[in-house]
């Protein structure tokens, strides 16, 4: 009879669609505070490697020379400054990582709907371009924090705390300075969230298709690895680059670095090719971690939330 008739397969994606845009506004919140959450967490475990990070790409700027190891640079924070030192910039790294992070993870599935009803395809091209799309939406808006981070992870002896740094900023430097190497910031956020999304997407159906491996901690874990590992190869040089543009006060006795593409290249020339990756290991060190432990922690949060898997 009509009145118990299945529905159309026409009518069916219909209706899938309205279920996948009509979301309620606790969806929302759950959707993007998720992200954000996971994000703060991961940042918060890998802080003392991004502080070390930090002090390894500003070593011999403008400078060849024997560099210190991450293990040495360690000891001596240590010893010099105290452990407390590890946690610089804690303050404004966990703020900004509950904005950013909800932000970069939480528009990607967005991007990607969107990106399929208009192209009519969910390709791996379609996957970078909503991770960069992210990505780069979000460093635009949390740079100031960024900068403000980095600022206080370099030096030590700050006794104005984050607030007073950010008005000495504004006043002596102008508030466009806490825009400064927003680019290389966007550029690399870009790159990190294209490829850290879309190879943690991919890897994960691989994974299903060709392993006996099922939605579940282990394919998380596995999927996430991958994508630190990737993902902190494509963007140390862009992070070393993003680094010195937000130092430009201790990067002077080179002169200023007009934009990322100079940076880079005054970098190659006084540094040579291997100053692009000062940090490198310690980028791995803390990405690869992270990344991990944002993944799985998201998918558990997002499970308990009722949202399906990303």
């Amino acid at each position: 009879m009509d009145g118990h008739r299945k529905p159309s397969v026409s009518g069916s994606v219909k209706m899938n669609e309205k279920q996948n845009w009509g979301v309620s506004a606790s969806d929302v919140v759950y959707h993007f505070g998720t992200s954000g959450i996971s994000v703060a967490a991961a940042t918060a475990i890998t802080h003392p490697l991004d502080v070390l990070k930090v002090r390894l790409q500003m070593q011999l700027v403008g400078q060849r020379g024997p560099l210190t190891g991450m293990g040495q640079l360690f000891f001596q924070v240590v010893k010099n400054e105290g452990p407390r030192s590890l946690y610089l910039g804690l303050t404004p790294a966990l703020m900004r990582s509950v904005v950013y992070g909800g932000l970069r993870l939480g528009l990607y599935e967005p991007s990607k709907h969107a990106c399929e009803l208009a192209f009519k395809s969910t390709n791996i091209l379609v996957k970078i371009a909503s991770g960069a799309f992210s990505g780069a939406i979000a460093t635009a808006l949390t740079n100031p924090v960024e900068v403000l981070k980095v600022r206080l992870q370099m030096n030590p002896n700050l006794k104005r705390g984050a607030i007073g740094e950010i008005h000495k900023i504004a006043s002596e430097e102008g508030v466009m300075a806490l825009w400064r190497g927003v680019g290389p910031a966007m550029a690399r956020a870009a790159a990190l969230t294209a490829s850290q999304l879309a190879t943690y997407d991919e890897s994960k159906r691989a994974l299903m298709r060709w392993t006996p491996l099922e939605e579940g901690f282990f394919l998380h874990l596995s999927s996430s690895t991958i994508a630190g590992t990737l993902s902190t190869l494509v963007t140390a040089p862009m992070d070393m680059i993003k680094t010195r543009l937000m130092l430009q006060q201790e990067s002077e006795r080179v002169g200023t670095y007009k934009n990322g593409f100079h940076c880079a290249y005054q970098v190659m020339l006084t540094e040579g090719p291997r100053g692009l990756y000062k940090g490198g290991l310690a980028i791995f060190a803390r990405l690869g971690p992270q990344t991990t432990i944002t993944f799985i922690l998201c998918e558990k949060l997002r499970e308990l939330a009722g949202l399906k898997a990303l």
